[in-house]
């Protein structure tokens, strides 16, 4: 599907574990025919372990994974792609080091309450992420502030309506989501 976009982007999924960044992102890819990367698997092998043993992240651990995402993002940028990556991205200083350029990165905010997430997580299976993290990461949570290159968008649609959403936006080139 051909965008108004003159510049390449890179829309990057954020929210805590459980809210769909992935299924939409999926999604997203097959209809705009961009890149996909699913951040988690750009995780080091010691951060999937210390998650499986329901152990959340620290900062120390996350940096490294924070650099491989950033790359990837670069790599898209430096070679004139559009691409979507998946990435928690809980906190402004992530998503001030993952959009170190300061251009070409949206950030696109799948939020939903800690209740409806909780669910989704009880359905869930064979992921590393075990859903008792699911607290730590809204303790560690920072919404992304309005002077921030973000959408916010609400989980309580499926993830198909999701993207048809975004997708509409990104064709229509509306200024006020993106």
């Amino acid at each position: 599907m051909a965008t108004p976009l003159t510049k390449p982007m890179v829309l990057v999924l954020i929210g805590v574990t459980g809210s769909g960044k992935t299924t939409v992102a999926a999604i997203l890819a097959g209809r705009l025919g961009w890149k996909f990367e699913e951040g988690d698997a750009l995780h080091p092998r010691a951060n999937i372990e210390k998650m499986g043993a329901g152990h959340p992240l620290t900062d120390a651990d996350r940096w490294p994974w924070l650099e491989r995402v950033a790359d990837w993002i670069a790599e898209r940028l430096d070679a004139g792609e559009n691409g979507l990556i998946t990435c928690s991205a809980l906190k402004r200083s992530y998503r001030d080091f993952i959009n170190r350029r300061g251009s070409g990165v949206l950030f696109v905010y799948l939020a939903g309450s800690e209740e409806t997430i909780a669910l989704r997580l009880a359905e869930r299976r064979g992921h590393f992420m075990p859903p008792n993290l699911l607290n730590s990461q809204f303790a560690d949570l920072e919404e992304p502030a309005p002077d921030e290159p973000a959408i916010r968008i609400d989980i309580g649609p499926s993830a198909a309506v999701i993207a048809e959403e975004i997708t509409r936006d990104l064709r229509l080139g509306r200024p006020d989501r993106l």
